[in-house]
């Protein structure tokens, strides 16, 4: 196998949009930020981390043909769309919707009192023209305690969702020292590790919050936490599309 390549991208190195309302930092370009070097890593397009305030949100507003990902980090998301659902999302919860062939939808701060923290995720699918799809899943936090839990799989397992994509999506919170493995689902794709709290050492590269770091051409991660309470996303890729 050739040798692995690590793309590092530190959280202070992201792109900024500051609405007053809205505090979005892109991993990857978006709307006005733009970095040639920094538009996707494989089916990874969008790695947004929002902070909505008060009361705010984004007003309805069209996509199509993306598989699109919201997880909820602290407080509660309202999502309306053109396929009449209306929901809540919660930390905990993880919402999916495919795009496909056009959805309009909004998302509101649902909180009179407190702020919304969510990362906002854009995969490419692996089909065009779908029939649109919404979803989410309510998860069990414990399950992530020490270990990594599947969140996302291109079939839906027992506990995760499912996108337009050979894709799998894994989180995990850690106590210091705890040391994981994860094994390429399969041979070709690539993880993007995006460090939510704490710092880790992944494959002896040191990663801290908000960094992230894309992993290619590697068959095992070996994962170390660094501080009590660190708690990490991976997301695993095609990266050929």
């Amino acid at each position: 196998m050739e040798s692995p390549i690590y793309i590092y991208h530190p959280a202070n190195s992201r792109g900024i949009a500051n609405h007053g309302w809205l505090l979005s930092k892109h991993t990857f370009s978006f709307a006005h930020y733009y970095d040639p070097e920094r538009i996707h890593f494989g089916a990874l397009r969008v790695l947004n981390d929002d902070y909505v305030a008060e009361g705010m949100g984004f007003g309805t507003h069209p996509h199509d043909n993306m598989e699109i990902i919201s997880i909820p980090l602290e407080g509660d998301l309202e999502h309306q769309d053109s396929m009449g659902n209306k929901t809540v999302i919660r930390h905990g919860d993880i919402q999916v919707m495919s795009a496909g062939t056009g959805i309009k939808h909004s998302e509101y701060n649902k909180n009179s009192n407190r702020p919304v923290k969510f990362l906002q995720i854009w995969v490419i699918p692996n089909k065009r023209d779908v029939t649109p799809r919404y979803d989410q899943i309510t998860l069990n936090l414990a399950e992530r305690h020490n270990k990594l839990q599947t969140i996302i799989a291109p079939d839906a397992q027992v506990g995760s969702m499912w996108i337009h994509q050979n894709a799998w999506f894994s989180m995990g919170n850690f106590e210091k020292g705890h040391q994981e493995y994860y094994s390429i689902h399969q041979p070709g794709n690539g993880v993007y590790a995006f460090i939510i709290s704490g710092k880790f050492k992944i494959n002896n590269q040191e990663v801290s919050e908000r960094d992230g770091l894309g992993m290619m051409q590697v068959e095992t991660l070996q994962l170390e936490s660094l501080e009590m309470n660190s708690e990490i996303l991976l997301i695993e890729v095609p990266m050929n599309i």
